[in-house]
């Protein structure tokens, strides 16, 4: 009796170490290639959802990301992507010229293609399925035509990726806002340089009542820099994304507003929908659009918990 009880749980335990090994095998691999570099915190709330969700489905994520902002870079690791067959692809889409034609490979290797943060408008010319993200440019024209509602005459887009397609798309449409009455100034993502770059520029020009900057690495030396010189009353400040610290600076009225374009969801969503479509095929008929939103004083104290949890 006792030698069969012990076949017996032998053999139960054989079959659920191979059922198991069925579902790791079986389990879905989708690859997240972004140009976020590991300096901003927008990005680590993205990854932050991807992981979530992979999680919830059973999926395995591999999230790949430059250590700079380099297209080239970016592209080599989205054809080690491609060449590693995935069963879906989630890619931020910022350089047409650079990447369209390894996410058109993906696709033509019937490898589902969903493209977040940027290149929505262009996208879909190199077979992705779909977009998760904001329009660009209509953010930076509402961006601008709020600084106008509240006396803003001439602006100034701060872009600390230059080249960055959806980046260049805040600027223009932040130009249109303002009627053309807008300059651009290009940075890098050094802190000092930004806020060293942004003060030199500001005294040069005179004229400027208004600075938009695209991200919370840009948005951080621009308070610093208002602070330091007590010149926070004297612009209209307002930045893209949410951070603590960019919560903070709106809640004591160091900004104006945060274009908030729920960062979170463009890691979550991909991962659910490709989980979905290789599972049921089923997809969103159209983009989702998670922006933009305006974060202001006076609801900054409602998303400051998230944020500091990883999801705002």
């Amino acid at each position: 009796m006792a030698r069969l009880i012990h076949r017996l749980l032998a053999s139960t335990m054989a079959a659920a170490l191979m059922a198991g090994s069925a579902q790791a095998q079986d389990s879905s691999r989708f690859i997240m290639v972004t140009h976020g570099v590991p300096s901003d915190p927008f990005w680590s709330v993205v990854k932050n959802g991807a992981e979530d969700a992979a999680e919830q489905v059973g999926a395995r994520l591999e999230y790949r990301a430059p250590s700079t902002f380099d297209m080239a870079q970016m592209q080599q690791l989205i054809e080690a992507a491609v060449a590693s067959a995935p069963d879906g692809l989630i890619v931020s889409f910022t350089d047409e010229d650079a990447l369209g034609g390894v996410v058109q490979k993906a696709a033509d290797n019937n490898i589902p293609v969903i493209t977040i943060n940027s290149g929505g408008d262009v996208a879909s010319q190199y077979g992705t399925r779909l977009h998760i993200g904001q329009s660009e440019y209509e953010a930076g024209k509402q961006a601008a035509e709020r600084m106008r509602e509240m006396g803003a005459e001439k602006g100034l887009c701060v872009n600390h990726e230059q080249g960055n397609q959806g980046l260049d798309r805040r600027c223009d449409g932040f130009s249109e806002g303002f009627g053309g009455n807008a300059e651009q100034l290009a940075t890098s993502h050094d802190p000092v340089e930004i806020r060293n770059a942004i003060v030199a520029y500001l005294n040069q020009h005179d004229d400027i009542d208004a600075i938009l900057t695209l991200g919370t690495l840009t948005a951080e030396p621009l308070v610093r820099a208002m602070r330091e010189h007590g010149a926070t009353d004297m612009f209209t400040l307002g930045t893209f994304d949410l951070s603590p610290s960019t919560l903070e600076a709106l809640e004591q009225g160091e900004l104006d507003f945060a274009i908030d374009q729920q960062q979170y969801l463009q890691g979550y969503l991909p991962v659910i929908f490709l989980d979905q479509f290789v599972k049921n095929g089923m997809l969103p008929a159209g983009d989702v659009p998670t922006g933009p939103g305006f974060v202001t004083q006076e609801n900054a104290s409602q998303v400051i918990e998230l944020s500091k949890q990883g999801i705002r």
